[in-house]
């Protein structure tokens, strides 16, 4: 325990020795962090989830209707909607014609899958992926639907499901953060950093964002004039005066800045290693896309996610945008799945290649669903879809997962759920429950009151599980 003598008392050697000393206790209390929230052995020790942000529409990939073509045109019934409320978009509207898909769809490997030809690629995994076309929210616009997928709740504030994760089980990487988030595409939606924030948590459990570019990660880089040496005198005077306030204050909050300073130190050997990907074979980019070789792309970042993952990092998490397809939907959907279908199926591929996949989740999916019938114009060729949180699509391999099935079912215009519905807290208990964590034990206290990703609703799905 520090002495809490004046400060302009203390030689400067002794001062090292007593901060040195109450650090010893908060490395102890890092390390042990979490420890008691794993409660059954774990099928997955990490997660990727391939966030698609905007909508993807569920029946122009993955939620085979051939009857709608034969219904082109025509109004949806009035039973179809039964009162449900639509966004203020398309309410105003005087006409609901249906809007088939354009896509043709083909089945796919062993089990059968029907997938469309938008995502060719994903049928070489078809017997690895569990569909699930019967989930659904309570958020009919954007940001709170983003919010509620990534946080279990519609409000900004509470801790992103990466961040629930590093505090649960702590970080297998001395050298990595536990929680990455990479962006990619143009234009969509805006992303927050709160959407990989640590809310109420330490901060320490912030997802650390990759970037672009030759600075991956911010203000990494020591300043000009700067020698790694000195940086590491810095950090060691640094850390001495903050363990001196946390012992007189009290405050976690000071040993979270205390473990993010050496984070950053440690990350400037690893990250240059990580991000280097000439090491990989050409066989990697026949593999994933030669987009792979270029920094900010989807492929990229699916790289990364591989990379970081074999190192040990608990969640990664890619956000892409682009998906929000309320016009011009055909030209839009093969643009974003000639960003993505080849790369998606190419981490699957690889992590299975590698060993990975059994312990590894990875997750596809978006915020919600979109509407069978068009918003705007329906023409031949040209339609759009509107925002539809009633049901919609996501896919997950790998981690103990059920591959090669369909879970749930929806009506024959994929607009309500007919079998099998899950709801996002029933997704994240589940999800949690493969990591080995029982959902209503992973809880933080805050401000009297003790929180946790699934509220207070969630149960686990295990006809989901391998």
């Amino acid at each position: 325990m520090i002495n809490a003598e004046p400060l302009y008392h203390l030689h400067r050697r002794r001062f090292l020795q007593q901060a040195a000393g109450g650090l010893g206790g908060l490395a102890l209390m890092h390390l042990s962090q979490g420890a008691a929230f794993p409660t059954a052995a774990p099928r997955a020790k990490r997660i990727i989830y391939l966030f698609q942000s905007g909508g993807p529409p569920q029946h122009d990939l993955f939620d085979y209707k051939p009857q709608l073509r034969q219904r082109q045109g025509s109004e949806v019934p009035a039973t179809v909607f039964n009162g449900q409320r639509l966004t203020g978009m398309t309410a105003g509207q005087t006409s609901f014609p249906v809007a088939a898909s354009t896509f043709d769809f083909h089945q796919h490997g062993e089990s059968g899958l029907w997938l469309s030809e938008a995502v060719p690629h994903l049928g070489k995994v078809a017997d690895d992926l569990c569909v699930v076309k019967s989930l659904h929210t309570e958020a009919i616009n954007h940001d709170p639907a983003i919010t509620f997928l990534q946080s279990g709740f519609q409000l900004a504030g509470r801790p992103s499901m990466g961040a629930w994760l590093s505090y649960g089980l702590g970080n297998a990487n001395a050298n990595l953060p536990a929680f990455v988030a990479m962006l990619s595409g143009k234009g969509g939606q805006p992303l927050y950093d709160r959407l990989w924030g640590p809310g109420f948590l330490p901060s320490e459990h912030q997802g650390v964002r990759f970037r672009s570019g030759q600075d991956p990660v911010l203000y990494l880089n020591n300043p000009q004039g700067m020698s790694q040496a000195l940086r590491r005198d810095t950090l060691d005077d640094l850390r001495a005066l903050n363990t001196l306030h946390m012992a007189t204050t009290g405050d976690h909050e000071i040993e979270a800045r205390i473990s993010q300073y050496e984070m950053a130190f440690r990350m400037q050997a690893s990250i240059p290693e990580l991000t280097d990907v000439s090491d990989e074979p050409d066989a990697t980019f026949a593999l994933y896309g030669e987009d792979a070789r270029q920094p900010g792309t989807y492929a990229y970042n699916a790289l990364m996610a591989r990379r970081l993952t074999e190192r040990g990092t608990r969640f990664v998490q890619l956000f892409h945008r682009g998906w929000d397809t309320h016009g011009g939907l055909p030209r839009q959907l093969r643009a974003r799945c000639a960003e993505t279908d080849q790369a998606s199926a190419a981490l699957v591929i690889d992590l299975k290649r590698r060993g990975l996949l059994d312990d590894t989740l990875v997750i596809w999916g978006g915020e919600f669903g979109r509407t069978v019938y068009c918003q705007g114009k329906l023409t031949a060729k040209d339609y759009g879809r509107d925002h539809h949180p009633r049901c919609f699509t996501t896919w997950m391999a790998g981690g103990g997962i059920k591959p090669g099935m369909v879970y749930g079912e929806t009506d024959d215009f994929s607009y309500n759920i007919v079998r099998d519905p899950l709801s996002v807290h029933d997704f994240h208990a589940t999800i949690l429950h493969l990591l080995g964590i029982d959902h209503r034990q992973l809880t933080y206290r805050f401000q009297g009151r003790h929180y946790r990703l699934t509220d207070v609703h969630g149960k686990v799905v295990r006809a989901l599980l391998a």
